[in-house]
């Protein structure tokens, strides 16, 4: 098997409130590139969308751009910027940090399938 794609050409695109994301699917392989623009924050402008109090999604990510602050239900938190590689379980708020958009790139699969879809 060989497969190559590119988000700039996505087999989908959606919005949110501050933000979007392109996906592109491959065989073994779903990607998502999402932009949060300042002030966004999961848990006002997606929750509405997802129907759950945090994100239910797991995320393998690398920042690419701003900075991110995420905290876990269950009360740990951290901070993820440009060039940092990144793991999270399902359970969490996130909102970006600063006057920059933040681009996360995610391996995990379940942000190019499910996230920000109702």
């Amino acid at each position: 098997m060989l497969e190559v794609k590119t988000p700039s050409k996505p087999d989908e695109h959606r919005d949110f409130p501050h933000g979007h994301l392109e996906a592109v699917h491959l065989s073994e392989l779903d990607c998502a590139v999402a932009t949060f623009e300042p002030g966004w924050r999961w848990s006002r402008d997606l929750a509405p969308i997802a129907g759950t109090d945090s994100c239910q999604v797991h995320h393998n990510g690398m920042v690419v751009q701003g900075r991110m602050h995420i905290r876990m239900d269950d009360g740990a938190e951290l901070e993820v910027g440009p060039g940092e590689v990144f793991v999270c379980s399902p359970g969490h708020d996130a909102w970006t940090v600063g006057d920059e958009p933040c681009t996360v790139y995610d391996f995990a699969g379940q942000m190019a399938n499910r996230y920000a879809k109702s």
